[in-house]
């Protein structure tokens, strides 16, 4: 379940080919804005209340319905139209939302939840137990066909109204992170009245009680509407009273220099996810401020096969890693933009493990140590490293264009450890095909996710894509026994210090397998003209327009 979205030059992605299927996780939205701002105007003055703010985001999702989709961009347009259960913030504590209150059994397989009362669906319904049984049993049926919703209710069983405002969830198994998969937005509450329609019409328009509502729903090729719900009294702990904007209008541009141009033209009143180049050319310009969060979960890495060829030997891996100055090329690629990442997560993620950086040095003379170890002690005319006659070859396929400057310096970073990377732009279908075949020896992507929870979905041997299985995004093939118990460990985690303590030892035994390459940490980016006040960010690095405003 990895982010469904992918693109080099701003956020977590999800390997393309694989991206519509590929899952996420996510959170809900955290108080105010985690991230940083940078040039144009401070964000001063008293709030104001009313307009329409135009923004131009650069990815429209394939179905809107978070219960179905898995896509970051899902994520990101339905929040402003649905609350959850719980609210996490960007340290991963779990906060009321539309529960106020809950209780956990003994044997942590019983949740008993008290609801807000008096909050209603903007379409008329009355929000009440009943509409969050009927969410839970629709993510959970199989006609929803769920990409990642479904997977985060794993342990889901059943779930019942003790009363108009009690809901008892019972778990198969205890799950240390059943709450904050209540927190994030494809676990959002819907209408119930909308959930007997069919899915197809979901995918176009959902209902909710969020501080916005959207009367047209989405559309193809075009973007959504949101209007200011004047009924909204369901804010989360720490936040109260309505949105401030009258109105959002939300337009796709998948261009980069076509999102840019709207915004430095007046077209729109803020973009997202600007290129690393344009971020350094508009934050010099006045008139604009950059907002900027880092991205939570796993960095955008390279995903060595640990199951086959010559990355099934740890000593390669290990090489690889210590070989390529990963840092030095994606400050010359990103132009100091996006950090160079030196662990299994990234470092703005609650329970990530710093004091594993060191494993991430660059260390050529130890990485020709380490190919000697392995038998690829030969060189052939080219100047590779060879064994057995056979020249240490690794394909990485992909098939996004936007990757290829990246690839283009580490390939050449390879070459001068000996090893020749092949770099395999695919389409689709072959892709997917290759993926669940096994048929590679590198692919790159990323995922958010609000914590280490994520390394579950990345890791578990139950999640290596596989033709029976489908789709899924354990990309290294990696099935460690030692590391199954310690997210055994994490599920039976009875706070989250203990479930810390096992993910780090999870990140340690990752490392010293170098079951994954990390190269960056993405950052997500809001450009706004001057007068759009106090963007902030949802904990999973989408933006939070909840608070924000227009000065003029």
């Amino acid at each position: 379940m990895g982010a469904a979205t992918r693109s080099r030059s701003r956020k977590p992605a999800t390997t393309a080919g694989a991206a519509a299927l590929t899952l996420a996780l996510a959170t809900a939205c955290s108080a105010g804005a985690d991230g940083a701002t940078t040039g144009g105007a401070s964000a001063g003055g008293e709030p104001g209340s009313g307009g329409t703010l135009r923004l131009a985001v650069e990815k429209e999702p394939e179905c809107l319905d978070p219960h179905q989709s898995p896509t970051e961009s899902a994520r990101a347009l339905t929040r402003p139209i649905l609350d959850s259960l719980v609210h996490q913030d960007a340290q991963g504590s779990i906060r009321p939302w539309l529960a106020t209150s809950w209780k956990v059994s003994p044997d942590r397989l019983a949740y008993t939840f008290e609801l807000r009362q008096g909050v209603t669906f903007t379409d008329g319904e009355r929000f009440d137990a009943q509409a969050v049984v009927d969410n839970l049993d629709h993510v959970v049926d199989p006609k929803t066909k769920s990409l990642l919703a479904g997977s985060l209710l794993a342990a889901y069983r059943s779930a019942k109204a003790a009363g108009p405002s009690t809901v008892e969830v019972r778990l198969k198994r205890p799950d240390s992170g059943f709450l904050g998969a209540l927190a994030l937005p494809n676990l959002g509450i819907q209408s119930p009245r909308t959930l007997k329609g069919s899915p197809s019409t979901l995918c176009a328009k959902i209902v909710g009680t969020g501080p916005f509502r959207s009367d047209t729903g989405f559309v193809p090729q075009k973007g959504i509407d949101y209007v200011r719900n004047t009924s909204y009294n369901s804010a989360p702990e720490g936040r109260q009273g309505q949105a401030r904007l009258d109105r959002i209008e939300v337009k796709v541009v998948p261009d980069n220099a076509a999102r840019l141009g709207a915004l430095t033209s007046g077209q729109v009143d803020a973009v997202t996810a600007l290129s690393p180049t344009s971020l350094n050319t508009v934050k010099n310009l006045p008139g604009f401020t950059l907002h900027s969060t880092p991205y939570p979960g796993i960095n955008y890495s390279y995903w060595p096969n640990t199951a086959n060829g010559p990355l099934s030997d740890v000593n390669v891996r290990r090489a690889l890693r210590a070989g390529i100055d990963w840092g030095q090329i994606v400050k010359n690629v990103y132009f100091g933009v996006y950090k160079g990442a030196q662990g299994v997560l990234s470092a703005s993620t609650p329970g990530y493990d710093g004091s594993l950086a060191q494993a991430y040095a660059h260390d050529p003379a130890g990485a020709a140590r380490l190919l000697d170890q392995a038998g690829w002690t030969g060189r052939d005319e080219a100047g590779y490293r060879t064994k057995d006659g056979r020249r240490l070859t690794l394909r990485h396929m992909w098939s996004d264009g936007s990757v290829a400057n990246l690839a283009t310096q580490i390939q050449s970073a390879a070459k001068q450890l000996g090893v020749e990377l092949v770099e395999e732009n695919l389409d689709g279908g072959t892709f997917v095909k290759r993926l669940l075949a096994g048929d590679y020896e590198l692919i790159d992507t990323s995922f958010t996710a609000p914590g280490p929870d994520v390394l579950r979905v990345l890791f578990g041997a139950d999640n290596i894509p596989t033709p029976e299985r489908g789709i899924s995004n354990n990309m290294a093939r990696y099935d460690n026994p030692a590391v199954e118990a310690g997210f055994r460990r994490a599920l039976d985690a009875k706070d989250q210090a203990e479930q810390h303590r096992a993910y780090a030892e999870v990140q340690k035994l990752i490392t010293e397998d170098a079951a994954v390459l990390p190269v960056y940490s993405p950052l997500s980016t809001v450009t706004v003209r001057d007068g759009v006040r106090e963007i902030g960010f949802n904990a999973d690095g989408t933006p939070d327009l909840y608070g924000a405003w227009l000065a003029s």
